[in-house]
């Protein structure tokens, strides 16, 4: 009898010390992020063909993860994606991926949700706004994807000392516009070509935006040697108001961004020269990695294409062209 009465006390011991171990505030709140319970809600800016993908992308990984999931457009407004995350935070969600509609917001942004990580995706606010454990940025480096295009336009035009180009941007303050163009002119710049550029303009991501802006600059009577993109959409709207002009896209160089499954279509076509592969699905997925991180240990070290003062969570951008582009069908 004293051994079983001793071996009861020993029991009622140890449930006591696991009981007090519960009670402590966020044990069971870890235990259930332990089994894959982080509360994701995804702000994003405003829906479009590679927006989608970055969804699908995050959505997917946070299903295999066993993550809850929840995604609100704003649709362009910044009053809306603002009320989006104060309700996030009020409904408890543990960690915030953000798309901003604009960058310039991001303060704002952050005071909406408290204490609250934000994992902002795709449109990268200044780096000050950054903070390691509390406040990341998972995307592609943009200056990249301007260098990529000016490498392609300095081979293809390589026996060219001198030549004009046409620029067509993406909204003025989105990070991958400001990225993009300054990638391309640093490279173009320092080849020591004479470029000069003979139209300039933003056409908003925009395909028939863009179009009207070119069929604007086939109207002056200039040249161009090469049409430079922000985007893939706006390289369509620059395909089509060629077509409208009776000008052989095969022999004018026009190049995009993202190699989204209609862009790739138009260099299997012959109509687009170039563009640079940026995955919105891994980007999705990287997101949903990092979110879950900070949530699990407050960094993100550890997640695949980190920066080591973790603030950054980088996905490759790739080269595309005819010789590829095969390897990249959506």
């Amino acid at each position: 009898m004293r051994g079983k009465s001793c071996m009861k006390r020993y029991i009622s011991v140890w449930l006591a010390i696991v009981l007090l171990i519960c009670a402590v505030p966020g044990c069971g709140q870890s235990a259930a992020r332990g089994r894959g319970g982080v509360k994701i809600f995804f702000a994003l800016n405003q829906m479009d063909t590679f927006r989608q993908t970055l969804v699908d992308g995050a959505a997917e990984q946070a299903a295999q993860a066993g993550a809850q999931f929840a995604m609100e457009d704003a649709q362009g407004s910044i009053e809306r994606q603002v009320e989006q995350l104060k309700k996030a935070a009020a409904e408890n969600y543990d960690v915030i991926i953000c798309s901003p509609v604009s960058v310039d917001t991001a303060v704002q942004l952050k005071m909406s949700v408290g204490d609250v990580p934000i994992v902002f995706v795709n449109s990268c606010p200044d780096e000050k706004y950054l903070q390691e454990g509390k406040y990341i940025y998972v995307g592609s480096s943009e200056q990249v994807a301007g260098a990529f295009q000016a490498e392609y336009v300095l081979s293809k035009l390589s026996g060219r000392q001198e030549f004009n180009v046409v620029l067509i941007k993406g909204p003025a303050s989105h990070s991958a516009t400001v990225g993009r163009t300054s990638g391309v002119k640093r490279v173009l710049e320092e080849s020591g070509k004479q470029v000069h550029y003979v139209f300039e303009d933003s056409a908003g991501w925009d395909t028939a935006q863009a179009q009207k802006l070119f069929e604007l600059f086939l109207k002056t009577g200039v040249s161009a040697d090469c049409v430079i993109c922000n985007n893939d959409a706006m390289a369509l709207g620059v395909m089509e108001a060629c077509r409208n002009n009776g000008i052989d896209c095969s022999t004018l160089p026009i190049l995009g961004v993202d190699a989204t499954a209609d862009g790739c279509e138009a260099i299997r076509n012959g109509e687009m020269a170039f563009t640079v592969y940026q995955s919105g699905s891994g980007q999705g997925h990287a997101a949903v990695d990092a979110a879950i991180r900070l949530v699990e240990t407050g960094s993100v070290k550890d997640v695949e294409g980190s920066t080591e003062d973790g603030r950054y969570v980088w996905v490759d951008f790739e080269r595309v062209d005819s010789s590829n582009v095969s390897q990249y069908d959506q």
